[in-house]
């Protein structure tokens, strides 16, 4: 398989999702009448993310894995996010650039090295093994923080709001 098929369609198909479940946040905020920031706000644990910073860094995890596969300059979104409007809008700014990537430019990027930072401190692994060990298991730790977040507090969600439609999937 190669990086692109294991990269842009599975980050916009999971991104697709991500709106879809912040949608169904809004909705029963309003519904409930809670404060959206209340929402906005909440953590899993103290000393994790909330909410709207999980968001923002699915979809930094996202664009910067595609833009770095390709070798191209991925563009810097400021955390200023505070609404789920502003929230879906990064998404699809997200959504965008990622849609932006062809499968050409990531061809050769199993070798080519990249480059990141981690705690301030530039890092460096294939492409393959960023991918595969790096940027898709955080891309769907954030996502599952979101979702394990709004689940915990009553949004009703299920796996299908995170799935989304499976491609592909038949019945035998």
């Amino acid at each position: 398989m190669s990086l692109y098929a294991a990269s842009v369609p599975v980050f916009l198909h999971y991104l697709d999702s991500l709106a879809g479940i912040l949608a169904k946040a809004e909705a029963h905020a309003a519904e409930r009448k809670i404060a959206p920031e209340v929402l906005l706000g909440l953590r899993l644990a103290p000393d994790m993310f909330a909410l709207s910073r999980q968001v923002q860094v699915a979809c930094d995890f996202a664009k910067n894995a595609a833009g770095r596969l390709a070798a191209v300059d991925v563009p810097k979104f400021p955390d200023e996010e505070k609404t789920f409007a502003e929230l879906r809008e990064r998404i699809a700014r997200t959504k965008a650039y990622v849609t932006g990537i062809s499968a050409a430019a990531l061809e050769g990027a199993e070798a080519r090295v990249i480059t990141f930072p981690i705690g301030g401190k530039p890092h460096e692994m294939d492409g393959a093994d960023y991918l595969y060990h790096f940027a898709l298991p955080n891309f769907y730790f954030h996502l599952t923080a979101v979702y394990a977040i709004l689940r915990a507090n009553g949004v009703a969600l299920g796996k299908g709001d995170y799935m989304g439609k499976v491609e592909g999937l038949k019945e035998a």
